[in-house]
């Protein structure tokens, strides 16, 4: 069994938001929802086309904006100043170092790298993010499915926990692009002397895989992500040492 300290508390999935009641996903509200309710924070972090790290998720824009296209084609100012959609308060995507200045502190981050297209934007992210941190004096982990940003996020100075995301590598959705080697390497988590991951971030129905069964008997903390009710918590307790969630009270379990 290994040691849950560093996830003491649910982690609200892109914070604590409910978009029946206009608190968008990523947005300030669902943020300030999570700290008030002492929740850590899941969120994402994507690049805009001036190089600037946004919290936000997809890839494009179309879903939580309106607007057309991928978010790295459009510049931080324009996201920055675009209602997310449904937002009852008028929530703007922010910009990272707007977000951390938001937080200050007040929670655990467990901050996703979303996976970039091409090797400089890769680079540009984990650096920029890197950077951002480098000030923050808060409680934070950093994790992505992309090994390569795990490493380079370290390569460029960020010293807090850094963890891998990671699931059965089964989802023709999901894993679309990848080769067999790859999806190989990803799901027994063989790339473990190069990114030195301190936890695993695992899809909860495949906390069962052998390689998360065995780094989590080696010490290495795991949090099962998405729960989406009290039942999908129970079934991923004996599994995991954290979850994160949305749509329900954890606290209540």
């Amino acid at each position: 069994m290994s040691e849950a300290i560093l996830f003491d508390t649910p982690v609200a999935h892109r914070g604590l938001h409910n978009r029946a009641n206009g608190v968008i996903e990523n947005s300030r509200t669902a943020f300030e929802h999570a700290v008030q309710r002492g929740f850590a924070i899941e969120c994402d972090l994507q690049l805009t086309s001036d190089g600037v790290p946004v919290v936000f998720h997809d890839d494009t824009l179309e879903r939580l904006t309106g607007l057309s296209g991928p978010v790295g084609g459009i510049s931080s100012e324009v996201l920055c100043t675009t209602p997310l959609l449904g937002s009852a308060n008028g929530d703007c995507p922010q910009r990272f170092t707007d977000f951390l200045a938001q937080i200050a502190g007040r929670v655990l981050l467990q901050i996703e790298l979303k996976r970039q297209s091409g090797v400089a934007a890769t680079q540009m992210l984990a650096s920029k993010a890197a950077r951002a941190l480098a000030d923050y004096a808060g409680p934070v982990t950093v994790e992505s499915f992309d090994p390569q940003q795990i490493i380079l996020i370290r390569e460029y100075g960020f010293k807090g926990p850094r963890g891998i995301i990671t699931y059965a590598y089964d989802n023709p959705e999901w894993d679309e692009g990848l080769s067999d080697a790859e999806r190989n390497m990803l799901r027994d988590l063989t790339h473990a002397p190069q990114t030195q991951f301190d936890f695993i971030s695992c899809y909860q129905q495949s906390l069962s895989l052998p390689s998360v069964v065995h780094w989590r008997s080696l010490g290495k903390p795991v949090t099962a992500w998405t729960v989406r009710s009290k039942q999908e918590a129970l079934a991923a307790a004996a599994g995991s040492d954290q979850i994160v969630f949305e749509g329900f009270d954890p606290q209540s379990v």
